[in-house]
């Protein structure tokens, strides 16, 4: 069995080689040919989580599951939030192949399905990001977004001022782009093109009011059916996608809200981003219309990405083997 830390994890998975797992990854799985099951999540003392989500890739013979603990209040401890391991299988010998940091998978994949779907759904004019966080899936996004669309501006907005502004001016060094932190979410996404809300709100932090005609907005932070980061107005306006439909209607909060509310009906969802990369769905209809990712995050796109990190370490000869 192979061991792979956080940092080779982080030094294998690039996130342009992400961008293409994750096409391959959820293309499989609209095509049946990649398998998993809903999360299941324990609830822990204090608001914390544990969670298991399994599944399994034909096509590659691999199987397993990512084991994550989410922990929203950890950053007032200097710990990231979520934190855990992907246990990688041979799905045709039932052997255990590796052990993966699942924290640098999550951060990195997260964001690379949002690329995926800006490729789909955004306009290919657009040039105007906004990111409302300012996490490490803030960092990750500001990073996929750059890789497929031609980004001259950035604007992010967080509830804690003084994060704003260290993000936009490390952001601006790294990069050499123009990053500027709004005193407002809504002063962050005036005349935006891409908008990415990578929060731990479990309330609208993003009203449709704000969201001008032609956006397009990766919804990613929250993740369970009494939490979201989008108002019911928003929804409603906007041609939703997502990466698992049967995640969706069990998980997503930001579509279970507005259907309990009755501003949207069963049936609202567009299709998957797999569909749309297997041409069965259609994409974006106008350049005025607001189109919608909400990303839940799948065992298998955690899956796809311990099997590349996998494959990769045994050629470069990384991780630590360990006798079971």
């Amino acid at each position: 069995m192979l061991v792979i830390n956080g940092r080779e994890t982080a030094e294998i998975l690039s996130m342009q080689a992400c961008i293409g797992v994750m096409q391959d990854v959820l293309a499989a799985l609209s095509s049946g040919d990649a398998v998993q099951s809903l999360r299941q999540v324990m609830p822990l003392m204090g608001g914390n989580l544990f969670g298991l989500m399994p599944g399994y890739l034909r096509q590659e013979a691999a199987a397993g599951a990512k084991l994550i603990s989410v922990f929203p209040h950890n950053h007032d401890r200097g710990l990231p939030s979520h934190q855990g391991a992907v246990a990688l299988f041979d799905a045709e010998t039932g052997r255990l192949n590796a052990i993966v940091d699942g924290r640098q998978i999550t951060a990195i994949r997260t964001a690379a399905v949002s690329a995926v779907a800006t490729k789909l759904l955004a306009r290919e004019d657009a040039g105007v990001l906004a990111i409302l966080g300012t996490g490490e899936q803030a960092v990750s996004h500001l990073e996929a977004m750059l890789l497929v669309r031609s980004i001259r501006e950035v604007r992010v907005w967080g509830r804690t001022p003084d994060k704003a502004q260290r993000f936009a001016a490390e952001m601006a060094a790294r990069y050499g782009i123009e990053v500027t932190a709004a005193a407002t979410a809504r002063e962050a996404v005036q005349a935006a093109d891409i908008i990415c809300t990578v929060t731990a709100s479990s309330v609208p932090v993003l009203n449709g009011e704000w969201v001008p005609k032609g956006a397009h907005i990766n919804a990613v932070g929250a993740c369970r059916p009494h939490e979201r980061e989008l108002d019911s107005a928003l929804v409603a306006a906007s041609g939703l996608y997502v990466d698992r439909l049967e995640s969706a209607v069990h998980e997503a909060g930001d579509y279970l809200i507005p259907l309990a509310e009755g501003a949207i009906a069963e049936g609202h969802i567009a299709g998957e981003l797999g569909g749309l990369l297997l041409q069965q769905v259609e994409g974006r209809s106008s350049p005025e219309q607001i189109t919608l990712f909400k990303g839940l995050g799948l065992a298998i796109e955690d899956l796809a990405a311990a099997q590349y990190i996998y494959n990769q370490a045994l050629v470069l000869r990384k991780g630590v083997e360990v006798e079971m």
